[in-house]
């Protein structure tokens, strides 16, 4: 199976950061996007159907995007799924949490196509 066709889940309490995420996906060649708008339905959604990666905000409201990943990490059928955390902050001690809580890869916002191709590739390969 092409690793374009990997399911992809993008999680943000933001619809317009959802959108153009969902459009940079689409514009690298992912076909199957799934957007959700906060950490319980990002696990809801992870529970009904497989997904193989995972793009997710950090700070959203119900649930961080760095606590959604601890409870996809503490998930029997759920830890190997990789987990991209997007933030505004490139703060070192970010950086560090994001690796030390298991997340795959870590981007800062604003990216653009190729910056999120980049770290997808550094997550599951070439493309």
């Amino acid at each position: 199976m092409s690793k374009l066709n990997v399911p992809v889940l993008v999680v943000d309490d933001q619809a317009l950061m959802r959108k153009i995420v969902r459009k940079l996906l689409a514009h690298i060649g992912f076909t199957r996007i799934t957007d959700v708008a906060d950490g319980e339905e990002a696990l809801a959604a992870l529970k009904t159907a497989p997904h193989g990666l995972v793009i997710s905000d950090w700070n959203m409201d119900k649930m961080s995007g760095l606590e959604l990943l601890g409870f996809i990490r503490a998930d029997e059928t759920l830890k190997h799924v990789p987990f991209i955390l997007a933030t505004a902050e490139a703060k070192p001690e970010h950086v560090l949490a994001a690796k030390e809580a298991g997340a795959s890869g870590y981007i800062v916002k604003p990216f653009d196509a190729d910056s999120l191709k980049g770290k997808i590739e550094s997550v599951l390969g070439p493309l």
